[in-house]
């Protein structure tokens, strides 16, 4: 009778220990518990989400700045005004990627304008117009879309990562269980809960780099279209006052 109470007092000791170690369940907790690798692997992720978001915010707000810029430059481009004092106001300077796009193309219309005999029309004016317009968009887009791969590099690769931290979790209590020939929660637990919490991080700066990249990418896509129906636009503008001017 007393050797039946002790064996259910070390069951219920035990079911006590693997609750206990069960219910710790704590962010602070999981990482404390979790073995150097996968504490690398989680630091890692971690790192990798708070430059995910940061980048979303920043792009995120460049994209709306930019076009919020471009509505008020086209709203002064189309008003009717003197195309010099626009160049001398906004495309000397420019502050805004069309703005760019402007100021590239005015700049070298009034150089070809200045040389001595030029025919604007037959001169290779237009082609040089088109160049600078083209190039203009090249280097303003690369340049809004500067950090935009990480994004794209992030998505796919940050579940794999938290794979990772979760077969080394794993692996890591089935050596303890071997350790500790032992198959109760206490000893399987603290490395099943690291390794589902390094795939939950994984899986957590995945999804907002994948879904930002398509978003900021489709965003940029709209905007380099805007820029470029402007150019072709202003380019035609360029050419019949070359003609004009024959």
């Amino acid at each position: 009778m007393q050797r039946q109470e002790a064996l259910l007092d070390r069951a219920v000791d035990a079911a006590n220990l693997g609750v206990s170690a069960a219910g710790d369940l704590s962010v602070w907790a999981l990482f404390m518990n979790a073995s150097l690798v996968v504490k690398l692997v989680m630091l890692g992720l971690l790192l990798c989400s708070i430059m995910v978001w940061a980048i979303i915010i920043d792009k995120f707000v460049t994209i709306r700045r930019i076009n919020r810029a471009a509505s008020g430059f086209e709203d002064r481009f189309w008003s009717g005004g003197s195309l010099d004092d626009l160049y001398e106001s906004d495309g000397a300077k420019p502050v805004s990627p069309m703005a760019a796009v402007f100021g590239a193309a005015m700049g070298e219309w009034r150089r070809s304008a200045r040389i001595p005999g030029v025919d604007l029309v037959r001169g290779g004016v237009k082609e040089r117009v088109d160049r600078a317009i083209g190039i203009t968009i090249t280097r303003e887009m690369d340049r809004l879309r500067r950090w935009v791969i990480f994004l794209a590099t992030v998505g796919p690769v940050a579940p794999f990562v938290g794979l990772f931290g979760t077969v080394w979790g794993i692996m890591h209590s089935f050596s303890s269980i071997a350790a500790e020939h032992n198959t109760n929660l206490s000893v399987v637990a603290p490395g099943i809960s690291e390794a589902l919490f390094a795939t939950a991080i994984g899986l957590l700066t995945a999804i907002p780099a994948y879904v930002a990249y398509n978003v900021v990418s489709n965003s940029l896509d709209l905007f380099e279209d805007r820029l470029e129906g402007f150019g072709t636009e202003f380019a035609a503008i360029l050419s019949r006052q070359s003609e004009e001017r024959v």
